[in-house]
């Protein structure tokens, strides 16, 4: 039996149909976690903006992102945990239940959640409109092609300590937990799914300058596509959620980027996108 958390808006009516965010949490972390490490954002901008919001919950707390060779404790990394199954049933019966628009199922995550994401957009992509993983990069072991055009935001710090910004193994201690593409070579990936190119890059502005981060946008876009690419790479950011909880000392999971708030730029980015109808 799996399990989700579902934020309904309030006043909701049943005659019309709901955007559909999905958040999934990071390794070792559960659907309330996320709430929390989000600070309820998603939830607030659901109440405001009329969106349903669903935090499920991973086997083990954690994905079956595509990673193998992991430690034998982590009971979701194996053939068996068809965790891609499980979020395509759920989108089924939101849609059903709900009165959610099926043109419009949008999904993001963090670290394990976000490497989540990019295996749901690949093998999903007929059902997702768009897609936005926080500090995770593409698997290496995840040989998925992406079945269709999705459009893409990614967003990764620089000095995130836990995923590596330029691939390679996640090493915490003296274990592995899998190796993982560049952020480059994710960006790429999309990219050339999505047929769009690089259009144009610009700073955020450094809303917090004692944060010790800056943030640069890159755009590619094609105009007779709307599956357009994101990137954020956050100079200085670690691995932790933009304007979320520093929910471990700077010490372990680097610096919290305070420019903007990830809930907020993510919800202005899906509510653009829909399937084809």
């Amino acid at each position: 039996m799996r399990k989700a958390l579902i934020h309904l808006p309030p006043h909701r009516e049943t005659e019309e149909k709901y955007p559909l965010v999905i958040a999934l949490h990071g390794g070792g972390g559960n659907g309330r976690r996320m709430v929390s490490l989000t600070l309820g954002k998603f939830n607030n901008l659901a109440d405001k903006e009329g969106f349903i919001v669903v935090y499920p919950y991973g086997i083990g707390k954690n994905w079956n992102d595509g990673r193998e060779n992991m430690p034998q404790r982590y009971k979701s990394h194996n053939r068996k945990t068809d965790d891609v199954g499980f979020i395509s049933a759920l989108i089924d019966s939101l849609i059903r239940k709900f009165s959610v628009d099926k043109n419009m199922v949008y999904v993001t995550g963090m670290s394990n959640g976000a490497m989540m994401a990019y295996r749901l957009a690949a093998e999903l992509g007929g059902k997702i409109a768009a897609a936005a993983p926080v500090c995770g990069n593409i698997p290496a072991d995840l040989l998925s092609t992406p079945k269709c055009p999705v459009a893409m935001l990614i967003i990764n710090g620089t000095e995130d300590p836990l995923v590596p910004f330029d691939g390679g193994d996640i090493q915490i201690g003296n274990k592995k937990y899998g190796k993982l593409l560049s952020t480059a070579r994710s960006v790429e990936i999309w990219t050339k799914n999505n047929q769009v190119s690089f259009k144009e890059e610009k700073f955020l502005p450094d809303k917090d300058p004692g944060d010790g981060c800056q943030v640069k946008e890159t755009l590619y876009a094609n105009p007779e596509r709307s599956t357009e690419v994101v990137v954020l790479t956050i100079r200085g950011g670690g691995h932790t959620w933009p304007g979320g909880k520093q929910y471990l000392p700077e010490r372990f999971i680097g610096k919290t980027c305070r420019d903007f708030n990830a809930c907020e730029y993510i919800w202005l980015f899906f509510r653009k996108h829909q399937k084809e109808k």
